[in-house]
């Protein structure tokens, strides 16, 4: 066979050859977008500027947004520290075999019907007491008038007619509320956000593994485990605070009972021990506040069971700051005095007594994580 022409030969070569029809992805091609240049410049004037301003916009929406959705992000705060003061409760019917999800269910349907025994049986003799002192308190009023110091408090500034007037009036609730319509806004707004922070609690029991697995596998590898170990140290000192609080303020509330009983103020006992249980739960001020109240009731009735009231509430103060909180809190919290007081401020100013009640358990993981992290890490400098 004759070997091909020359042309034929060389037009086989060309087509072998990058081309712009053949390959197009080729140099010279169509799809040839270009070689890449060198990264941006980041310390750049244009773009660090640019970059600043667009970061300011974004953290200006988002403070924005977060404080016109501030009440719904209370709400799953106080959800998700209710769901870690129940954690224990669930973490002991798992210890007995019990699935997670039938624990759950069984913890909070015993919350739910625990509330609702009280409604039903304390909540009537509270309100008959709370009726009672108030139909007593023009009398408490009257009496004071009799001391020399109330007397000229009153010639000056007459207080007890005011106090008289304001809480004998029988649209006092209505006054505080704001009228009959801002009464039932204002049921109605607390029973809704009751149930909001039930189903944001269980749905947090329900997935706490899920979700506490999901948070750590955003952690590397190499500290992941770390990471776990410390998140579930918090959840268990948060959990342990919380029905440690709950545990301390029945206690102060009990013992109230009990002792009101013994002293003669027995028609108002429920009321009062109640009024103690409720403002125990505050740290720093609230037994000091559940103690005056009574005290100062007890005072208006009799001086002797006031007097007996002081000594009662100074010696139980004691014996729980020293006594009872300690072996309750000893497995959840680790904070200084200081650092209580100062944390307790800073909530209460932020957020009330709400802040004020989850400030402490946050403050005593701010402390762990820092002195497992940063002064571990300075240590080691």
């Amino acid at each position: 066979m004759a070997d091909p022409p020359a042309s034929e030969e060389f037009e086989r070569v060309e087509d072998d050859e990058p081309s712009e029809t053949n390959d197009k992805g080729a140099i010279g091609g169509p799809a040839y977008l270009g070689e890449p240049g060198p990264p941006l410049d980041h310390r750049a004037p244009f773009y660090m500027g640019f970059v600043g301003a667009s970061g300011a916009l974004v953290a200006y929406w988002l403070l924005t947004n977060i404080r016109e959705v501030g009440s719904t992000l209370l709400l799953i705060v106080v959800a998700l520290f209710l769901a870690a003061g129940l954690n224990p409760a669930v973490s002991f019917f798992e210890r007995r075999g019990m699935r997670r999800a039938y624990a759950v269910i069984v913890v909070i349907a015993c919350v739910v019907i625990g509330v609702a025994l009280f409604l039903v049986a304390i909540v009537p003799v509270i309100t008959d007491q709370v009726r009672l002192i108030t139909d007593q308190a023009p009398d408490w009023l009257s009496r004071l008038q009799h001391d020399k110091t109330v007397q000229d408090l009153d010639n000056e500034y007459d207080i007890i007619d005011k106090i008289r007037a304001y809480v004998t009036d029988g649209d006092f609730v209505g006054t505080l509320f704001g009228g009959a319509l801002g009464v039932g806004l204002a049921v109605l707004g607390a029973l809704f956000n009751a149930f909001i922070i039930l189903v944001l609690t269980l749905y947090f029991l329900s997935s706490l593994s899920v979700t506490k697995g999901a948070l750590y596998q955003l952690a590397p590898a190499s500290r992941r485990d770390r990471v776990s170990r410390l998140g579930d140290r918090i959840i268990e000192s948060v959990g342990g605070y919380v029905s440690g609080a709950f545990i301390v303020a029945v206690c102060a509330g009990l013992s109230s009972l009990v002792f009101l009983f013994i002293v003669g103020l027995g028609k108002y006992a429920v009321a009062l021990a109640f009024v103690v249980f409720l403002l125990d739960v505050i740290p720093m001020i609230g037994a000091t506040i559940g103690a005056v109240v009574v005290t100062a009731i007890a005072f208006a009735e009799d001086p002797k069971i006031g007097l007996f009231c002081i000594i009662f509430y100074v010696i139980y103060q004691q014996f729980e700051n020293y006594v009872i909180y300690p072996r309750v809190m000893s497995k959840s919290v680790d904070v200084p005095g200081a650092v209580t007081v100062i944390a307790a401020l800073v909530g209460a100013a932020l957020l009330g007594v709400v802040g004020a009640l989850l400030a402490i358990p946050t403050a005593a993981a701010i402390l762990m994580l820092t002195r497992e992290v940063v002064v571990r890490r300075q240590d080691q400098r």
